[in-house]
Parts: C-alpha cells; structure tokens; sequence
C-alpha cells in the first residue's frame, strides 16, 4: 500500500513524474487567470485525537483479529480517516484530522471479519469497510462523530484463492488490487479486464461494493456484470451467494451487496469472470465535426452491437482543453489543424476507441464495420498515437488534480448516465448548472465533459469541473454539487452510474428509487445490520 506520506491530502506518487507543462499551465492562465497556490499543511503539522476504545474493548479485539492486526497508531488511524474526492483532500490540506477511526483491524480470514462484525454490533462500535480508500463520494470518510468506529483494512485477506481455466473464474480475497490481480493473471495468459482511474490504488471488494466501471466496460462489462459469487459476512450471519452462471431462483441477491458500499455487510471473497489476454489492441483517435455527429454516431454503433472496447468521446470544451494542454506545437501543430480543416472536423469533438481482439482478422472485420459507421457521421482519423498517448497517460488524472490542488484551483469531476434521448439535454443542464454555481466576479469556472461508456439505449456522462479556489473551497464545491445533482435528478440522469452512492449523493437516493424502494433498502439493513454499525451514512441517510 502507499506510504501515508505519499497518499495523505493527494493521490500519491506516480511512478513516472506527472506535471503541469507550461503548454497547460498557460492554457488555465488564460482560462481561469492567474492561480493563487495553496500549499497543504506539513504531514507533521497535524493532530490526530487518541483513540476512545476502551482497554477491555482494545483488548477483545486483539482477541479476535490476532497477530498484531488492530492497530491505533495516529499513522494508521489517519491513513483509513479519509477518501479521494474533493471534500476530503480539502479537510485534510487544510490539517482536519478530528474525525479518524479509533482503530484500523486488519482481519486474515473471513471467519476473523464475521467475529469482528458480531462484536462491533453487540458494542455498537461502528464498521468502516475501507479497501483501497479511493471512494469519491463520502463511502468511507464518517459522517457519525460520536459513535466510536473502526475501519477495516484488507492488506491480510489480498490473495488469489483459486482458478478454474475451463469455466475462466477466479476467487479473489476483497484486498487484492487490480494491477496485482492482473499480473497474477497474465502469467496464464488471461486477464480481469477491468481498469477503472482508480486501478493503482482501489481493491477489488471496493469495485464490487461499489459498482464501478472500468476504462473498457463498453467491451469487458462493469464490475457487476463479472461477479459469478459472492461470500460476505453481516452482523446476523453469512451468506454465500451465486450457484451457477445464470439462475431463475428468486430475486439475485448478490445485487443486495454489488454496490452496497458496506452497508449491509463485509464482502470477503468473490469470484469474477475473466478472459484471456488480447493478442492485439489497437487504440485510436479520430475527430468528429461536432458533439452531435459523435453522439449520433456513437449511439448507432452500440445499436448494431459494433461498439470498441473503449469508448470515449469528449465535447468540445473537453477537445479544446485537451489540444491545448497537450496538443501538436509549432509546425507540427500547424500541420494538425489544416488536416483538421481539409477534412472538415476543425473545431470539432475528439473521441478515442480501444480495440481488444483475440487475432488481426477479427480486429480488422471489427474496425472496418465500425468506420463504415464512423465516416458516415463525419469522423476523421487521428491515427494511433493519439490513441496510444491516451492509454499511456489515462492514469495520470489524480496525479494532475494534486498539482493543481496545489496552484489554488478546484478540480473535481462527477458523473451520470441516461438514455440516448436525453443525453445531450442531461449534459446542458448538468454543465449550466456547475457553471451557475461557480462562476463569480473573480472567478470563471471551466466545465467539460465526455461520453465514457455507451450502452444500446444510452451512455454515461463524465464531467470534469476547474475553477479559482475561493475563500472556502468545502462550501464552493458543495454548492456546484447541489445544483448539479439537482439538475441530474430533474433531467432524467442516475445519481451515479460508477462512483456509488456514498454519503454524498444518499440524499437523492430516494428521488431514483422512490419511497418504497429506500423501505426495502432499510429492511434488509435492518434484517442483516440491526444496530446500524455498518458504515453509517452510506448508501442509506442517517436519521
């Protein structure tokens, strides 16, 4: 796992240097005028609380999670307080450090998590599933300040338990993370597929608690879509669910937990579908005239069922910032544009396509397809090292958002899906919205968005937001996210189409799935968590 050092108030150190080139840092001058840095306080500098659990309860759980796996170290205990959305990075830059978990127990076995869970129930002691710590949306930062709470870290329960090559399965512990995973894999030929922003650093039982998305789900499917069983421990028991790959036996109550984010219980092994590693890839830019002819052509390929692995299409916010920022200079830049004006795409929308196939015919049958499509909307190529340098660079984002956390800006993104009627209306009104609440006298806010994942009767909606940190950043942003989601819910968008319910968006849970649907959801708390110490908050609005 990263060191505290290296992950507290930012996402880390990437394993290759990421900075802000001049090229960028002139483009957000021009944009957003001059920063104002805003540097966060020395790790040194911050006061963590001492742990409440009492000795005896200190005692007990050192009974139960044995061989040095409860810890309350001040180290630790920051570590699990918080995790990557914009909120949280700005509490802790500021040196917020009064709301950490008063232990971090690190079970070895799903027998250890059962106990654990039975005992935090009976001591109404709180439980903090907390994976990889990379939640976006308030899933593992406590919302209760008096109740006393324990997250649980899964660096002991991150194994590959087994392998089945002829069904193409494999179980997992919840702490194992995907690049571990996939090198496990890819020495038997094989691959999970799923590479969400978040891949260096998140769980898998974070993925499946959370529902997400990777990079390629338009090819691989989401994280749901993979899971074939599920072993998870409640407070009140323990279920083992998924017999067989499809069944008619009643309601699928794997579902109950895909996306619960810890609500209702503690996942603690999972068997996913897997596939063998693509023998050729190719990633590709091309350029459409405007968002219209992107969309319009996008939809037509996940209709025909011609879709690429990877969809990604940017508006023109979005391919203007990118060309700017990162775009061909001098005369090669010059040459870029009058190709762009010759094939009559200037000013337009970039888009990038991933391709994953098992051999060059079937790579070569599947792209001819897909442009016959592609050119009939107007889409011109950009050829394949637009498409590789996004593939060399789509992990660079949070490293990106610390630097410029650090010049005094506020970068967040948030994200939304709906149907391929809508989604021009959704987007409109979701970046009307952002622009609304943040735009000031002193200071302009920059909204872009793209099409990340498309669907025959729809997509998703990625919107990334920069603007001029203000006095209080905390209240500026979560000003942008109330008129934002209200704007979703008002225009026929999900709350969250990967990033999960969380703390922040339980608020409009109720608006998506109504006043019977958050009834049944209290049930079943109320059935598996009957004390309510299962990451209060999430999923589910305290009282």
């Amino acid at each position: 796992m990263p060191s505290l050092a290296s992950t507290f108030a930012r996402w880390g150190t990437p394993p290759t240097p990421v900075t802000v080139s001049a090229e960028a840092r002139e483009f957000l001058t021009d944009t957003l005028g001059e920063p104002n840095p805003r540097p966060s306080v020395p790790l040194a500098e911050v006061v963590t609380p001492e742990s409440r659990l009492t000795a005896a309860q200190l005692s007990a759980l050192t009974e139960i999670v044995t061989d040095s796996g409860v810890s309350v170290t001040s180290s630790d205990r920051l570590a699990h307080a918080a995790g990557c959305s914009l909120t949280d990075y700005l509490k802790q830059r500021s040196g917020d450090a009064s709301n950490p978990p008063d232990a971090v127990v690190r079970p070895a076995s799903h027998e250890q998590v059962r106990e654990l869970l039975s005992f935090c129930s009976n001591h109404g002691i709180s439980v903090v599933p907390y994976g990889g710590g990379t939640s976006v949306t308030g899933g593992v930062s406590r919302a209760d300040t008096k109740a006393l709470a324990v997250a649980i870290g899964f660096d002991r329960m991150a194994q590959m338990l087994s392998i089945d090559e002829v069904s193409m399965t494999v179980t997992v512990q919840p702490g194992i993370t995907g690049p571990v995973l996939e090198r496990i894999l890819a020495t038997r030929g094989l691959t999970w597929g799923h590479l969400p922003q978040s891949w260096e650093r998140a769980t898998i039982g974070g993925y499946i608690a959370t529902r997400s998305a990777g990079q390629a789900s338009t090819g691989y499917g989401r994280s749901d879509e993979m899971v074939e069983w599920l072993r998870v421990a409640t407070p009140m028991g323990e279920l083992e669910l998924g017999r067989a790959p499809k069944s008619a036996a009643g309601p699928d109550l794997r579902q109950l937990f895909i996306g619960s984010e810890g609500a209702f219980g503690v996942i603690t092994e999972i068997t996913l579908r897997i596939r063998h590693l693509p023998a050729i890839t190719k990633y590709e830019g091309l350029m459409f005239p405007d968002y219209a002819s992107g969309v319009a052509a996008f939809r037509e390929l996940a209709q025909a069922r011609l879709t690429a692995d990877v969809m990604r299409l940017s508006d023109a916010d979005e391919t203007h910032a990118t060309l700017a920022m990162s775009g061909p200079k001098g005369r090669q830049g010059d040459l870029f544009g009058k190709y762009l004006d010759v094939r009559k795409v200037s000013g337009g929308c970039m888009s990038i396509l991933g391709w994953e196939t098992q051999s060059r015919i079937a790579l070569t049958a599947r792209r001819r397809a897909a442009w016959s499509i592609l050119k009939r909307h107007g889409a011109a190529t950009l050829g394949s090292s637009v498409g590789q340098s996004w593939k060399k660079h789509r992990f660079d984002g949070p490293y990106l958002r610390d630097e410029l956390l650090d010049r005094g800006y506020v970068v967040e993104t948030l994200e939304t899906a709906t149907h391929w009627t809508t989604i021009d209306q959704l987007r409109s009104a979701v970046k009307n919205a952002l622009v609304g609440a943040l735009e000031t006298e002193t200071g302009h806010p920059y909204v872009m968005s793209h099409v990340s994942h498309v669907y025959e009767t729809g997509g998703s909606l990625y919107f990334t937001v920069l603007v001029p940190a203000a006095a209080d950043p905390i209240a500026q942003w979560a000003s942008a996210k109330q008129a934002a989601t209200d704007a979703i819910v008002a225009n026929a968008g999900t709350v969250t189409h990967h990033h999960a319910v969380g703390r922040d968006h339980a608020a409009w849970l109720e608006d998506e799935i109504g006043i019977e649907g958050m009834r049944i959801l209290r049930a079943v708390k109320a059935a598996v968590d009957p004390e309510q110490v299962m990451n209060p908050g999430v999923l589910l609005p305290m009282a």
